[in-house]
């Protein structure tokens, strides 16, 4: 009796380490979106007022970027406040479920956070992007500049629009309601008419419909402060090398703090590398 005992508590004990040996190998297992990277500068600011953040689940990814805007340490806060708040409610919320959804809540639950937080001398606004990346497909929502772009085939296309005069200025001449001369003048205006921290937030820059993405697209994140002196050539010099993403957004950012301009931007970038793509 006490050898079938003893029998039956190894045959327990071999049962139990197999199965711990199978966690062990599926959590070794590389994730579809294993491969990301996140860098930034300060620039010639006196502030670094950009934030960014990546969170990867067995679902797929989110990765949100914040360009933060305002006086003293508003922008920094505001872009705090965004991004603790898009990853706080990707965490209590399957936003793969419903990706509409979760962009709209956490656009207006972030916009609403920061109106609350920020008033008088230290108010504060953000520009957002945010992409959720599942089994093959991009989804995205843009309220601000921070560009959304996809590499494939070295070329580096945007997806997003943003909220700017010149964006603006253009959709209203397509749709006949600025001449071309009245959009021509406004094409090089930057300024931002839509961002978070605003009492009149609109509406949010929603996808259409799930971008199919191919094995080894890169899905780029960048702030203002990379495409805006740069230029996409740039960026997608270094991204054609096929390296790491964490040292392909390291190269982008050193070559805007090698730039010789005087006047840089905070600048930030995500990189995410599509491993299961069509």
């Amino acid at each position: 009796m006490v050898i079938s005992y003893y029998i039956i508590g190894v045959l327990v004990l071999v049962i139990i380490l197999l199965e711990l040996a199978k966690l062990f190998i599926k959590s070794k297992e590389p994730n579809a979106q294993d491969d990301w990277g996140y860098c930034m500068t300060i620039g010639t600011c006196e502030v670094q007022e950009d934030l960014g953040e990546v969170a990867v689940t067995s679902q797929g990814a989110m990765a949100v970027l914040s360009d933060g805007m305002g006086r003293a340490y508003g922008g920094r806060i505001a872009s705090k406040i965004a991004v603790n708040t898009f990853v706080d409610i990707f965490e209590d919320y399957n936003a793969f479920h419903n990706p509409q959804y979760y962009f709209r809540k956490a656009f207006h639950s972030a916009n609403k956070e920061i109106l609350k937080a920020l008033d008088g001398e230290e108010r504060g606004a953000a520009g957002v992007s945010c992409a959720l990346l599942r089994k093959g497909f991009l989804y995205y929502a843009v309220a601000g500049n921070v560009k959304i772009c996809v590499y494939r085939e070295k070329s580096l296309v945007p997806v997003s629009a943003g909220h700017t005069v010149a964006v603006l200025a253009e959709q209203r001449f397509y749709e006949g309601k600025l001449s071309r001369q009245e959009a021509v003048e406004l094409l090089e205006n930057h300024r931002l008419y839509n961002y978070l921290g605003r009492d009149g937030f609109k509406d949010i820059e929603l996808f259409d419909a799930p971008i199919r993405l191919k094995s080894n697209d890169i899905v780029v994140l960048m702030s203002d402060g990379i495409y805006e002196l740069l230029g996409y050539k740039e960026v997608e010099r270094v991204l054609e090398k096929q390296e790491s993403c964490q040292q392909m957004a390291f190269e982008i950012i050193e070559l805007v703090n090698q730039n010789k301009s005087e006047s840089k931007d905070n600048a930030s970038i995500i990189l995410l590398r599509v491993r299961n793509g069509v």
